[in-house]
């Protein structure tokens, strides 16, 4: 079976997609890649995050959240530094940032349709955890349309884009690497896939360091929206 093949590079204007060939595995991140950076989940979640740093080391807002940023830029996630440098336990820190309002979230038909005609498995990859994936899902109309969910839990809490992520995701579901396709709003996050030899999809939509790293050589297809995208594709 051939490697998938897409163009190259941005999609030219008025350029028709087209379903790349040899794709049996369809990974897709999840915050602002399946549903619009503008919609600023992060805004909520960060407030949260700043909230839960400054509770924890007894800091003021503009200190925890540089403390915050900084975890989060060297580590992949908040989550993992303060792990490492606080002992924080996950799930109390996952559950009380993803306490958040998704009613700024609003189901996506097409995407919904675009995602039930895609062939083969369809699986989101997210430095999320299980149960906000869930959640997220849900509000959009896609959960059905989506074959598994592979969280930070199951990373063993090493984000993407560290090399594990990457390892123990094809493992667990038999993934061969060549045949898999993988949507992604933060550039740096499409290193490791294609090193691996996948097929890599930009979604340059402004999301925070989305374009921190970008380089030709590790992303296969820039666009813009996925919706739009994987309409096209599955006309």
């Amino acid at each position: 079976m051939p490697h998938p093949s897409p163009a190259p590079g941005p999609a030219a204007a008025g350029e028709a997609a087209r379903l790349p060939e040899g794709v049996e595995t369809w990974l897709f991140d999840m915050d602002n890649t399946l549903y619009p950076a503008s919609a600023d989940l992060f805004a909520q979640i960060d407030r949260r995050m700043e909230a839960y740093v400054a509770r924890l080391l007894g800091l003021g807002r503009a200190e925890a959240r540089a403390v915050q940023k900084r975890y989060f830029h060297e580590h992949g996630t908040t989550l993992r530094g303060l792990m490492l440098s606080h002992g924080v336990a996950p799930r109390d820190f996952l559950d009380f940032v993803h306490d958040i309002d998704l009613s700024v979230l609003a189901p996506d038909p097409e995407l919904a349709r675009a995602l039930g005609r895609l062939p083969g498995r369809r699986i989101v990859f997210t430095n999320s955890d299980r149960p906000y994936a869930e959640r997220v899902l849900t509000r959009l109309g896609i959960r059905d349309r989506i074959d598994a969910i592979f969280g930070i839990e199951a990373m063993d809490y090493h984000p993407k884009p560290d090399p594990r992520a990457y390892a123990v995701l094809c493992a667990r579901y038999g993934i061969a690497p060549a045949r898999a396709l993988f949507v992604e709003d933060t550039a740096h996050n499409l290193r490791p896939a294609k090193a691996l030899g996948m097929t890599t999809v930009w979604v340059n939509n402004g999301s925070e360091r989305g374009s921190h790293g970008a380089c030709p050589s590790f992303i296969d297809l820039e666009i813009a929206d996925l919706s739009g995208w994987l309409a096209e594709l599955t006309r």
